[in-house]
């Protein structure tokens, strides 16, 4: 069944319906964008959100991160910012496959629809064109016929008059008989013009209007079709993303699986014992002896307890609950209780080891420099390397001293007095003598340097420095899901791809990766399982 056939009289009905249902395109347009609206307000809101509640770089919040119930709130609020960041997904990929792709098909629909009523109303003009020509003619034709009736009744009555001459009734007769002529002239076009528009009125209402009203009951039903495609395209936008969402929520679930009380308990342990032994038991004083208290009181040693840590009067109870004053901060971390001064000592230690061994890789890079710049002077003066060489030195002398000093203080403090990292390297080159550096202090190169240093050096002059050193990877990642890497500063990956990771996410929902071919670029982070580096 058509609307050409079935509906070959209802023009208007047909004109409201395909209205009607531009309408509604439009509507649903209107109802997507609303949506998206809303997913982008929401998706701001939840990053406000995380952002409010994520602890600052060195604040009090962030070092409590090291308690497993912190560290899993910080977890939750990275995930929320990672749901944020797909609701932001939905909401663009709604509106560039419903909104754009609908308000464009919207106006070919609207130029369509104008085209085919456009032909319609043709073809009716043209028919009641012919209407007219036809009614004039069948006008003309009834005025031409009574005007020849009235003739013949004249020349008759004239014939029949005995005073009438013979000539008056020659004149009638003709006159009668040209009337005649002319009406059935009249006749015979107004028979033509019968035919004729009896041809195009079957024309129009069998083929003409026909043709227009199937042609506009197939534009609808693409109109019906292709909203119901983006009824389905509505919910799969979203149905797509829920895995993501999920790994979200499951993010979020194993964020609470992780809190561990025991353990927390335990970092809180490490973090504030303080090493004393508790107050023991007062001593009687005994006034009646005359016991002088003050030189008693100056034969003590070392701190032993809180209360001479904090230079309290130790004739006075030690109260757990009272306020207790902070005293000065010193280079020697005397301020702390034992067992936190060890560790701070310690921590310091491990920093200058590292520090240290920083100059020391530097030291001998450039001693490798200037060796290069020695063999081949077209790629450099190895003068120009002496401020460096003598920097460097005066550097390594300095970490050496502090070193020393730490150690000393760590020593005293009942610590073991070096740590792994510097155990390492302290054979051959942190030794106090100075003739064993790498350097000799006037900046010259010693013979003594370690015979099976880093080729790479070598390699980046033998290439004129043409190759920048790349940042060293912090961990890796295995892609979750598809990625185009379509926008500027992306790169595409593919499900299961591994990937080196050389930046970490800074909260904005991306992750700079490599490939092993060097290309970089920013992923998802949702999109990856991410493993760094401990």
């Amino acid at each position: 069944m058509d609307w050409g056939t079935e509906l070959w009289d209802q023009y208007d009905v047909i004109e409201k319906h395909t209205q009607s249902g531009l309408d509604l395109v439009e509507k649903y347009v209107k109802f997507v964008k609303e949506r998206t609206e809303i997913e982008q307000n929401y998706a701001k809101q939840l990053r406000n959100l995380s952002k409010k509640y994520c602890p600052k770089r060195g604040s009090k919040e962030e070092q409590e991160c090291r308690f497993s119930n912190h560290q899993s709130f910080l977890d939750i609020l990275n995930e929320m910012n990672d749901y944020a960041g797909q609701r932001e997904l939905i909401a663009e990929n709604m509106m560039m496959n419903i909104c754009i792709e609908l308000t464009k098909y919207l106006q070919e629909l609207k130029l369509e629809r104008k085209t085919h009523l456009s032909d319609g109303k043709k073809a009716q003009q043209s028919l009641e064109s012919t209407y007219k020509q036809l009614d004039n003619s069948k006008k003309r034709f009834e005025r031409e016929w009574r005007e020849a009736e009235k003739t013949a009744q004249y020349a008759e009555k004239t014939d029949q008059d005995i005073n009438a001459t013979k000539a008056d009734v020659e004149k009638a007769k003709q006159q009668a008989h040209m009337r005649m002529h002319i009406a059935e002239e009249c006749k015979n076009d107004y028979a033509a013009q019968l035919q004729k528009y009896n041809k195009e009125q079957n024309q129009f209402y069998f083929t003409d209007m026909p043709l227009i009203f199937n042609k506009l009951q197939d534009m609808d039903e693409k109109r019906v079709r292709k909203l119901a495609q983006t009824y389905i395209l509505f919910a799969d936008t979203e149905r797509h993303v829920m895995p993501i969402i999920g790994k979200c929520l499951e993010g979020i679930t194993r964020a609470g699986t992780n809190v561990n009380e025991k353990n927390d308990s335990l970092v809180l342990i490490e973090q504030h014992k303080s090493g004393f032994e508790r107050p023991g038991d007062l001593e009687f004083e005994d006034y009646s002896q005359g016991i002088n208290r003050a030189s008693s009181d100056s034969s003590l040693g070392t701190p032993k307890g809180p209360l001479d840590l904090l230079g309290k009067n130790k004739s006075k109870p030690f109260w757990l609950f009272s306020k207790k004053s902070k005293p000065a901060a010193s280079e020697d971390f005397g301020h702390l209780p034992p067992e936190q001064r060890r560790k701070r000592l310690q921590q310091k230690i491990d920093d200058i080891s590292k520090e240290l061994q920083k100059e020391l890789d530097q030291s001998e890079a450039l001693g490798k420099m200037k060796d290069v710049y020695e063999k081949n002077p077209q790629m450099g003066d190895p003068a120009c390397l002496a401020p460096q060489i003598n920097q460097t030195t005066q550097n390594i002398e300095r970490l050496r001293g502090e070193l020393n000093k730490y150690e000393s203080w760590l020593a005293g403090a009942g610590g073991r007095g070096e740590t792994l990292r510097y155990s390492t390297y302290s054979t051959h080159s942190l030794n106090n003598n100075s003739g064993n550096n790498v350097y000799s202090p006037d900046g010259a190169h010693s013979d003594e340097s370690t015979p099976d240093a880093s080729q790479a050096i070598y390699a980046e002059f033998d290439d004129d420095f043409e190759e920048e050193e790349m940042s060293s990877p912090i961990g890796q990642c295995t892609a979750l899901y598809n990625f185009p890497g379509s926008s500027e500063g992306t790169i595409s990956m593919q499900e299961g791809e591994v990937l080196a990771v050389v930046e970490e996410d800074k909260g904005d929902g991306w992750t700079r990766v490599r490939r092993n071919n060097g290309d970089e670029g920013y992923i998802p982070t949702s999109y990856a399982t991410i493993n760094l580096n401990k």
